[in-house]
């Protein structure tokens, strides 16, 4: 199958694929993976495999088009992870009513 990556034109052919990642250790997945020979491997690593370009060179859409069309099972980049909302109402400032000892780290007395 014929592709453009980073300009450049490929012919790719899937048991080149599974050929050129045989033995290829996965990285960590942070973004969009492919499923290669049952690992599953970021599409940046496999297409620099493929490529030998820089990772920067080419885009994670390119190598997962590519990927797609030879038959392999690509997923999206995985969902953030997001904090907890905290429940714990924000500290308030004291209203000009109140009395400045009743702030906290104050240390006035009354008389």
């Amino acid at each position: 199958m014929r592709c453009i990556i980073a300009g450049f034109p490929f012919d790719l052919m899937k048991s080149e694929v599974l050929h050129k990642m045989q033995g290829i250790k996965p990285e960590p997945v942070t973004g969009e993976s492919v499923i290669i020979s049952r690992r599953t491997y970021p599409v940046k690593q496999v297409g620099q495999i493929l490529t030998r370009q820089d990772r920067r060179d080419f885009t994670a859409e390119q190598i997962t088009r590519a990927m797609n069309r030879l038959g392999f099972t690509c997923r999206p980049a995985p969902a953030a992870v997001t904090a907890p909302v905290s429940t714990v109402p924000a500290a308030t400032e004291p209203s000009p009513d109140e009395p400045e000892a009743a702030m906290p780290g104050s240390h006035h007395a009354y008389s």
